[in-house]
């Protein structure tokens, strides 16, 4: 039997900040109608910063937002050594990529995306009528995004997700 109690938060540890230093240096809110437009950006999406390091300091990630209008497509890109994270709020996302951009899938709202690191890709809205709406997130403080002269080939090859509750991949 336990004699931990779950509501005691004491620590064994000092911390390095003091009371009044948590006040700003702890916990931070970024209101949605104040993200940060200027960042690393792609011709065909609109990124908006709300975490990084210079907004909040942070040294090992970068989340922000993605909007990409209807009908419309990034050109080819990557992200260096980072990984990204993209999560589908709004719309249908259409993600090309490969070394001609010769594979796609598609993600739907509540859908997760990862690209891998110096993955070339492209972000397609797949919706000629609605906008396509986006979290990111990337493991550095600062956006990176190197655009690319690839020329796609003409009709790429559709890749189902493959993951242990879908071994013979799903849409």
């Amino acid at each position: 039997m336990s004699t931990h109690d779950p509501h005691d938060h004491s620590h064994d540890h000092a911390h390095p900040h003091g009371q009044e230093a948590w006040k700003h240096d702890g916990v931070r809110v970024i209101p949605g109608n104040q993200l940060d437009a200027n960042t690393a950006q792609t011709p065909g999406m609109d990124r908006k910063a709300a975490i990084n390091f210079a907004r909040t300091g942070a040294q090992k990630l970068w989340a922000g937002t993605v909007t990409i209008h209807a009908n419309a497509k990034t050109g080819a890109h990557h992200h260096g050594h980072l990984e990204s994270v993209i999560y589908i709020v709004r719309g249908r996302a259409r993600m090309r990529w490969g070394e001609k951009l010769e594979f796609t899938a598609e993600a739907g709202p509540g859908d997760f995306i990862y690209v891998p690191p110096w993955v070339p890709h492209q972000e397609i809205n797949a919706s000629a009528t609605e906008t396509l709406e986006c979290v990111l997130c990337r493991s550095d403080g600062e956006a990176v995004a190197v655009n690319l002269p690839i020329e796609p080939v003409e009709k790429p090859e559709t890749v189902l997700w493959v993951d242990p509750t879908h071994p013979q991949g799903g849409v």
